[in-house]
This record gives C-alpha cells, structure tokens and sequence, in this order.
C-alpha cells in the first residue's frame, strides 16, 4: 500500500468522499495493507455515512511490528542520549501542531464530537504530552546512597532508569490521540518502542501520526499501528504475545481482566485505567452556579463519553430541587449539530453500537420507575443526520441505589441525581459502588473539603472543580478502575525498570 495514503486522510475526510480514505497499519516505519486483505468500515457517527475502510490485523502483523519494535531497540533509538530522545519528542509535538488542522479533521470525522472541543482540548493535549515527558526525562533524579562495607571499606549504590523494552499500547476511542500519546509519549521518552492497538472506531489519528513520526525522523520501528478488534484479532494477539514486555490499556474493567490474564504469562507489568461509576457531590454551601456548571460539565461533555465524568450526583437536601431544575436547564440548552456548527453544544456518540447500549439503559431507568427530569432518548433531527448516533442529554431522579444506572457504567450523556442529608451519607454512597476513579466535591467548606478528598476511596477527587488536570501528578483508579499510576515522575515508574549499580570503592 502506498506511503503517501496517510497525507490523503485529512483532505479526503474534508471532502466526505465515501471511502476514499484507507487506514494501513503503520509497521517498521512503513504503511502496509494485513496480509489477507482484510478491512473493515470506519463510519462518521454524526450521519453514518463511509469514512473509509480500516486494515485489520492478525498474528502476521503484530508480529512483525512487535519484531519492528525489538529491532529498533537494538538499532540507533537504543543508542540516543535522553536529551537526543527529548529533542526528537519536541519535534513530533511541533509536528503535530503544525499540522493540527489535518489531525482535528481526523478526530472529528471519527468521533464526531464538536469542533470546539476537540480544537481545545484533544489535539492541544495530545502533542503537549510528548513536550510534558520529554522534559520529565530530562530532568528526572535518582538515588545515591553511601556505605560502609564489612571489611571497612567504602561503596556507592546509584540507580539508573533503563527502558522496558516493548509496550503495547491499547487505547480507547473517547479521546482518541489524547489517550494514546498519553502513553506513548512518556514510553517513547523513556527508551522504549511501542505497539499501538487503536480502539476499531477511531483510527485516524494514530495512522496519521505515524506520518508524523516518519517526518521528524523517529527510527523506524520506535512507532508501530496495527489496527483490529480485540478477542481474536489485534488487541488479543498483540497482549498475548510473548515478545511485549509491558501492557498499558484503558477500557473497561471487563477487558481489563483478559488483559491481564494474558499479561500474567510471562509476568508482563501492566497499567490499567478501568472503568469507572463516579460520583458528584454538591453541599448547600456551595457556590451554587459554579457547581452547576461543573456538574453539567463533568456528566455531558463529550456526549458523556469521558472516564471521570458523572453519573450519580448527590446534592445536599436544602437545594435539592433547585439544582435539580438548574442542571434541567443546562441539558436542554445543549443543542446536538454539526461539528463545525459554533452553536453545537453536544456531538452524538460514537457509534450505532454504542448508542444501542446507552438507549438500553435509558430504557432500564424507566422500567425501574425513575422520573425522567429531561431527554430519555433519541433528537429530532434533520433529515440528513439521522443516521448518526444521538441520544439526549437525560437526568433522572428516584431511583433505589440498587438501580442498574446507578450500579453500572453507562458512558452516555446522563446523571441521577438523589437527594443526601449528612456528610457521612455522602460518603457512604460515593463508596457504595465496585469502582473508584475519580469525584468532584462542591463546598466553601475548606476543612469538609479536606475530609471528603480523605474518605472518598477513588484515584482522584476535585474540590470545586472538574477535568483541571496538572500532567505531573499521578493518575489512576481505585478498586475496580484501574492498576497503577501514570503521569510525570509517575509513568516512568511503570515505563522503566530501576536499575542499581553498586561499586566496591
């Protein structure tokens, strides 16, 4: 398949020709076709109309890309300084940038989210972490220590980072480049050489960033795409494989599992960011408009489809009612359109598939008797977008707490929100649930606030705020939503191995 189809992508996804875009994988830095030519159809989920046709990996492509990966270990990318690596990884985030038109048109045409939010949030992110770890690495310490040996003398321990070797890279389709270069820029700038196993709905911009990879001279091999499903295909072949030496996934707990059933062959270290059910919490302190708008915020944005958004939503009894019909009235000035559209305030989900799944929860809230506050179920819209993936933006109340959309993730647009009286009942409900990734906690009350954040048994808690992300601090789920820490100083303690030398002086 020709090297050159990835500079296509962006002018055939402006141009919505039906299927005049392919996605190769990206093996040793070139972009091949699977060798049984097999494909299957990426769709817009705005209208459903053909994006383009994707390669489908099978065992013959992950292995070559995970011998890629081996190769170029042993090749010039094993020999670069750090600051050699870091100045490379400077370079693909410049790159990305300077090409940020063709990789919002990629992100878009696959998610269907709004322009707005994808112009400031995915493709800003998504190069800021390669500059992010290229300046952890640089400047990252380690430890020294002096002692005495038993026959007096004098020795001297020093640790040094060495990379893994071959990570697998699993990522997921609600922030596509995001999500991936969250991790491949801290495994790249550690030394390592990874293989990304894109989410089959958006694969766009990882095919489009192994161009970019090409351009700035990252040795071939570093930068390898193979493009599939999960069981059976690409995803289940690349973990199982005996040549990766680290697994790093985000996804849902249940894939999660399988991973590291076959991570455990071989003793492979993983990191996993899971599922999640996660909570707000809004006192009768609060600053009542700020709370509303980071409540809106955190359980809509993105159609719902964020791993720290909100589902269940506590609000303290004496405003109860009224943030109820605040919260009513910030769903319904949500207007779903066009990505392109500036009035655009909410995108459709990603796809059919999954709006199935979240209009089947819709129905289970019924069912169980829930008041429907607003939406529960599908837009008017125009004739030529009802092929896409809407859902409204819905809000329940009355529902039991044993209630299948308060126990179980849904990743839609959508909250229940239930009424508390004590701080301990807050908590005790933001507890109850198998998950623990994250909460928002609305008070002016500094010390409740304090206790909140200590109680509530999740990865992270925002006081007052929600998705303000400091890219140095750790990140990871509690419980069932994940395994282990990344971010800053963080993701180099699962992207290198510590080694220590000791010198007999």
């Amino acid at each position: 398949m020709a090297n050159d189809l990835p500079q296509q992508l962006p002018q055939a996804l402006a141009a919505r020709r039906d299927a005049a875009v392919q996605f190769p994988h990206f093996i040793n830095g070139t972009f091949v076709a699977s060798q049984d030519g097999k494909t299957f159809e990426n769709r817009n989920p705005v209208d459903g109309s053909l994006i383009g046709k994707v390669a489908e990996g099978g065992r013959a492509e992950v292995d070559a890309a995970v011998k890629a990966a081996q190769a170029a270990l042993k090749g010039p990318w094993g020999k670069m300084t750090v600051a050699q690596r870091a100045d490379l990884l400077y370079a693909v985030a410049d790159e990305i940038n300077r090409r940020f038109d063709d990789f919002l048109a990629a992100e878009v045409a696959d998610t269907g989210k709004p322009v707005s939010l994808a112009s400031h949030l995915d493709i800003p992110r998504g190069a800021a972490n390669f500059k992010i770890f290229a300046d952890i690495v640089r400047n990252v310490p380690a430890e020294t220590f002096e002692m005495s040996t038993p026959d007096g003398g004098d020795a001297l321990n020093y640790a040094v980072r060495v990379p893994r070797g071959v990570v697998a890279v699993v990522s997921p389709w609600n922030l596509p480049l995001l999500l991936m270069t969250w991790k491949v820029g801290p495994a790249l700038a550690c030394g390592n050489a990874v293989v990304v196993k894109p989410s089959e709905e958006t694969p766009a911009t990882a095919t489009l960033l192994g161009e970019v990879m090409k351009k700035v001279g990252i040795p071939d091999g570093v930068y390898n795409v193979v493009h599939g499903f999960g069981p059976d295909s690409a995803g289940e072949f690349l973990t199982s494989h005996p040549g990766v030496n680290a697994i790093t996934f985000t996804g849902e707990t249940r894939t999660g599992s399988a991973i590291m059933k076959a991570a455990s062959n071989g003793l492979r270290p993983v990191s996993f960011e899971l599922g999640g059910k996660n909570a707000g919490i809004v006192f009768a302190d609060a600053d009542f408009d700020a709370a509303v708008d980071g409540i809106a915020r955190a359980a809509f944005a993105n159609c719902g489809q964020v791993c720290l958004g909100t589902e269940r939503v506590y609000v303290e009894r004496p405003i109860f009612d009224r943030f109820v019909a605040a919260l009513k009235a910030k769903a319904e000035a949500l207007k779903p359109g066009l990505p392109q559209d500036k009035d655009t305030g909410i995108g459709p989900l990603v796809s059919l598939e999954h709006r199935d799944k979240v209009l089947s929860y819709y129905e289970k809230a019924r069912a169980e008797g829930a008041t429907v506050v607003t939406g529960g179920g599908v837009p008017d819209m125009p004739e030529a977008l009802r092929g896409g993936s809407w859902v409204q933006p819905t809000i329940w109340t009355g529902l039991p707490e044993s209630s299948a959309v308060i126990r179980e993730e849904i990743f839609g647009p959508c909250c229940h929100i239930a009424p508390f009286d004590t701080e301990d009942e807050a908590v005790a409900r933001a507890n109850d649930t198998p998950y623990g990734l994250c909460t928002t906690v609305w008070t002016s009350n500094l010390s409740r606030a304090h206790r909140m954040a200590k109680r509530i048994e999740v990865g992270l808690c925002w006081i007052n705020s929600w998705f303000l992300r400091d890219l140095r601090t750790p990140f990871g789920g509690s419980k069932q939503s994940g395994i282990g820490r990344e971010g800053g100083v963080h993701s180099l303690e699962f992207y290198t191995d510590l080694r220590n030398v000791c010198v007999k002086l």
